[in-house]
């Protein structure tokens, strides 16, 4: 019999690529438009669809509180924070390679640990504090300031990871009412009317094409979401989170089919640097009792 603890891992796995496959199609979308601009407009309407699927995930499991819903400010908060995250990710995955844009994202273990400490006056020991300071090496590896490929787009995923770090740390030590599905609605909500205000100033033709992306991307945001959910049920942050670098592997091979994408040496190297340092931080606050 399959335990709870493999059943998580392997949900956290499966959210990771559909993630990915998500991200994928929107850039593909995009591409096949040939304007940026279009982002906007794509994510605003595959955002109406995904928080649709969700609200009614919601009615069906009867987890609906209006109340907590929109008038709980922590939530607005971190919703807001998840917006720009969102528009940091996306426009960078539209210009660098989704692999590299992923390990970038997949700094905020380093710098949650930083600002904890700088910040919350955690107390972070000298074995985290080389991790961070490791994990930070791999990042200046990745981004390769001698030559940089991308000019300066390498600012918008680490200031993505930033976003995430604010919003752990507006949340820290705060015991959350809400459940998954309502926190994973507002968010979406969020996400979508900030990108839907700023689409009205980029109008564009949806072909036939466009339209068919758009919705799989929306099934395939909402899936997961929902493997999000079920990983959050079936095993603890401890046990799940070293997975969440599955999204680093999905990246490369999808960036490989769907555009070319070939990693380079440093890319490769500095994301081993910057996903074992963030393995490492998991492991160790994990003995210090900080993460379940």
């Amino acid at each position: 019999m399959v335990n709870n603890n493999f059943k998580g891992l392997l949900f956290m796995i499966l959210a990771a690529l559909f993630f990915a496959l998500n991200d994928t199609i929107v850039k593909f979308a995009v591409k096949e438009i040939e304007d940026n601009s279009s982002l906007f407009t794509i994510v605003f309407i595959r955002g109406i669809f995904t928080s649709s699927l969700i609200l009614i995930s919601i009615v069906i499991f009867r987890k609906l509180n209006f109340k907590k819903l929109f008038y709980d400010k922590r939530s607005y908060l971190r919703g807001l924070c998840e917006v720009g995250t969102a528009f940091c990710f996306l426009t960078s995955m539209m210009i660098m390679p989704l692999a590299d844009v992923y390990i970038l994202l997949n700094t905020a273990p380093l710098l949650i640990t930083a600002a904890g400490a700088v910040l919350l006056r955690e107390n972070v020991g000298i074995k985290r504090w080389s991790a961070v300071i490791v994990g930070f090496i791999g990042v200046i590896i990745v981004i390769n300031p001698i030559n940089l490929k991308f000019g300066f787009i390498f600012i918008l995923p680490i200031s993505a990871a930033i976003f995430l770090t604010i919003k752990d740390v507006i949340t820290k030590g705060y015991k959350d009412s809400s459940n998954s599905l309502e926190i994973i609605f507002i968010t979406s909500f969020l996400v979508t009317i900030s990108f839907g205000i700023v689409s009205l100033f980029f109008p564009i033709d949806l072909s036939l094409n466009t339209s068919v992306y758009i919705l799989s991307s929306s099934l395939f945001l909402a899936i997961a979401y929902l493997f999000s959910v079920l990983t959050i049920i079936y095993a603890p942050l401890s046990v799940t989170s070293p997975a969440r670098y599955s999204v680093v592997i999905f990246g490369i091979i999808l960036g490989y089919i769907f555009f070319y994408e070939i990693p380079s040496i440093n890319m490769i190297i500095g994301a081993i640097i910057i996903s074992l340092s963030g393995l490492f931080i998991i492991k160790r606050e994990k003995e210090l009792g900080k993460i379940d």
